[in-house]
């Protein structure tokens, strides 16, 4: 059975479950890692379920492009027998 939303890949979620773990875990950074290894973990754990949405969406827009793309070839045959 295939996701009909990136939410509901099991990917996705346990990439937001990670997410929240690298919160917690670099909440107890000192301050001073603020903009430093503290920004860049929490920038690399929330990189990596915004990539699975991006791609999931961007495959749904393929699909869908490439549905309208068969049904212009459709339509091309079926009007040049007629």
């Amino acid at each position: 059975m295939q996701a009909s939303r990136y939410q509901d890949l099991r990917a996705w979620q346990r990439a937001v479950d990670l997410v929240e773990s690298v919160y917690r875990v670099t909440a107890a950074l000192p301050d001073e890692e603020m903009f430093g290894l503290k920004s860049q973990m929490r920038r690399c754990a929330v990189s990596i379920p915004t990539n699975i949405a991006e791609g999931r969406v961007a495959q749904r827009a393929v699909s869908f492009s490439s549905s309208w793309d068969m049904r212009a070839v459709h339509y091309t045959n079926w009007k040049h027998k007629s």
